[in-house]
């Protein structure tokens, strides 16, 4: 899924409690710090279009960046973490699960699996690209059909 896609949907369904902000940062946050990172390195070396999309061209450690935030364990941890102090960031923080969740059936086994239970395996679902038209048009009316809903219930708060 698209960067932008998991930021609303984190904010619709977990930004209503007063923690809007940070349910679009934790939405987005997995690919922020693993293709985001690459994006504003590529930018400053004077190197973005250089390169393609092939798997060699990236960085190891963004591969690991992108493999440890794109897998449940290391985000239920954070959450339990700061849920025994704050259960309402928590909440909001529920946005990195569901990123997963949206990932891992809509990429393929060979670009970016989405491996949901790393380290402690490398499984991983052989998905549908993101980008094809069967799955970005209904992505983009749930992500219009929840933000409706949103307004008409008015389940948000004021100072997001």
């Amino acid at each position: 899924m698209d960067t932008l896609s998991h930021a609303l949907w984190g904010k619709g369904l977990f930004g209503y409690r007063g923690h809007g902000k940070l349910a679009i940062l934790f939405g987005s946050m997995p690919d922020l710090s693993s293709f985001g990172m690459l994006f504003l390195i590529r930018i400053i070396d004077n190197t973005l279009g250089q390169s393609g999309s092939n798997v060699q061209d990236i960085p190891s450690w963004i591969i690991f960046n992108y493999n440890i935030t794109h897998s449940f364990v290391p985000a239920f941890i954070c959450i339990y973490c700061v849920w025994r102090y704050n259960p309402n960031i928590a909440f909001a923080m529920l946005a990195w699960p569901f990123h997963i969740v949206l990932d891992s059936p809509f990429h393929t086994k060979e670009y970016f699996p989405t491996q949901i239970f790393y380290p402690l395996t490398d499984f991983s679902f052989d998905g549908i690209h993101w980008a094809n038209p069967e799955v970005w048009f209904p992505n983009l009316a749930g992500i219009i059909v929840l933000f409706l809903y949103r307004k008409k219930y008015n389940h948000k708060n004021k100072n997001d």
